[in-house]
């Protein structure tokens, strides 16, 4: 093999492996799921509304990305808000991570602190999900999430 053809090969092995270092921390981090439903919220449970959430935790980037899918509200009924809060099951928390205004349906990522983003992937138990209505605003429907 004549020394340009090593050297070609040489580069083109490093370039693999840095790709291959590179690609989880673009597109990775630690997924969690959970189901959202009106007989989840604390102060105004009830609603017939039911959603997905989505979400990709990803410390390295101190990024936080949901989608969010939903559907059955009331007529008239319109979401402002969707949040992470701390809080377990049966608890109303504070908001942590705020993940959009005025959507049922939304995909978003935002940036959120890499200390919370660690607690959340270490402790999701304590942490949840929550739409915010105009006719439910303390929460319209809530999930959970857990590992």
């Amino acid at each position: 093999m004549t020394g340009i053809k090593k050297s070609l090969l040489g580069c083109l092995t490093v370039i693999g492996v840095v790709l291959a270092l590179a690609v989880p921390a673009l597109g990775g981090g630690r997924p969690f799921s959970t189901e959202l439903s009106g007989d989840n919220e604390v102060q105004a449970p009830g609603s017939e509304a039911t959603g997905t959430a989505h979400l990709t935790l990803n410390q390295g980037l101190g990024e936080i990305c949901a989608d969010i899918q939903s559907s059955g509200y009331e007529e008239g009924e319109v979401i402002l808000a969707g949040h992470i809060h701390v809080g377990p099951v049966g608890v109303d928390g504070p908001i942590v991570v705020n993940l959009f205004v005025a959507s049922a349906n939304h995909s978003i990522c935002v940036d959120v602190d890499t200390a919370l983003i660690k607690d959340i992937r270490q402790n999701p138990g304590d942490y949840y999900v929550n739409l915010h209505s105009n006719l439910r605003p303390t929460g319209v429907i809530r999930g959970q999430l857990s590992k």
